[in-house]
């Protein structure tokens, strides 16, 4: 019988998860479902969990926020589990590595660089310090390194910001406007003569400029979206909340009073 005691000291910490994922994928005594995961398995659940502490900030909600943050570091210790077991790094290795980036990029808080910088001059230090970690890398592109897996919409705004630090980009919001106007006008021109790919490209690019005009508005377009989606979620749930004060549910409406309700609903905002 193996030694549980750190296991179920509630005041275990770190240890306490280390060891608890070290059972959960030991291949004699652990879970059969954890033993059979790996990292393209785990992939998608650390993304869900990085949405959920989002998404837990956003409602400001610290209860909750607690909880997903835990969950999220279940997911990194996971993460590390598997690599040590196929000896590619461990959890000790993570940490090294990401506390002297840290330490490497903020020469100004623990080297001999002063602290008196605008914020502006900071970004661009902490830039070049990428830059040159990058060029490390043999990453020689301007987007090399941009990852693959990330959303769509906060690749291309990544990709974007990567474009115009070497001059790859619009003046103003007025030449960006004026693209989305182009862009607008292809997309109805795809729909109307062009396949469904060339359709989807044209929509695609209108929502790659799209990204661009938030860029340039200082706006970001996932939180955008995200406040875009809150809203219709609340609206239409009064929309729901009215019908249903009339004995009829969505499906029993129609689109004519339900976009009357919805009117009365932002009225009532």
């Amino acid at each position: 019988m193996k030694n549980d005691d750190l296991i179920h000291n509630p005041d275990g910490g770190l240890p306490r998860l280390l060891k608890i994922m070290r059972r959960l994928r030991d291949p004699k005594t652990g879970c059969p479902w954890d033993i059979e995961q790996d990292f393209a398995s785990i992939a998608p659940y650390t993304i869900e969990e990085a949405y959920e502490v989002a998404d837990a900030i956003e409602r400001g909600d610290m209860a909750d926020l607690e909880g997903e943050l835990g969950d999220l570091l279940l997911q990194v210790v996971y993460h590390t589990a598997m690599g040590q077991e196929a000896g590619h790094f461990t959890f000790e290795t993570v940490t090294r590595a990401i506390a002297d980036k840290m330490v490497a990029r903020h020469p100004h808080v623990f080297g001999d660089e002063s602290r008196d910088k605008s914020a502006e001059q900071q970004t661009a230090d902490w830039e070049a310090i990428k830059a040159k970690e990058r060029a490390g890398k043999a990453e020689r592109g301007t987007l090399d390194g941009v990852a693959i897996g990330l959303p769509a919409l906060l690749r291309a705004l990544k990709l974007q910001k990567r474009a115009a630090r070497v001059g790859f980009d619009w003046p103003s919001t007025t030449e960006v406007l004026d693209k989305i106007i182009e862009e607008s006008r292809e997309l109805v021109e795809a729909r109307d003569t062009l396949p469904q790919d060339k359709i989807e490209e044209e929509y695609g690019d209108l929502l790659f400029v799209m990204a661009n005009l938030g860029r340039h508005l200082g706006l970001d377009p996932e939180a955008a979206l995200r406040r875009a989606n809150a809203k219709f979620t609340r609206r239409f749930e009064a929309v729901e909340s009215k019908l249903a004060e009339r004995g009829k549910t969505p499906s029993q409406s129609d689109l004519v009073e339900m976009d009357a309700l919805w009117d009365q609903v932002k009225a009532e905002e």
